[in-house]
């Protein structure tokens, strides 16, 4: 049986950490940036992790 195929989508999104958490960029961040304060677009800078609820469902996409 061949090897099962990573999500490259999921891929190129999402990164595990050392401890085994997903760690996902903030959405928001990519137009009409001119009327979102800058305190906001700093914040949308950061990495931030996956939930729970969802970490179970991207963590196989990522196999």
């Amino acid at each position: 049986m061949p090897k099962m195929k990573s999500n490259r989508g999921a891929a190129k999104t999402f990164r595990k950490t050392g401890s085994g958490k997903i760690k996902r960029n903030k959405a928001y961040k990519s137009h009409i940036l001119t009327k979102k304060s800058t305190k906001r677009k700093r914040g949308l800078r950061k990495a931030t992790l996956v939930s729970e609820a969802d970490s179970r469902k991207v963590s196989i996409m990522l196999q």
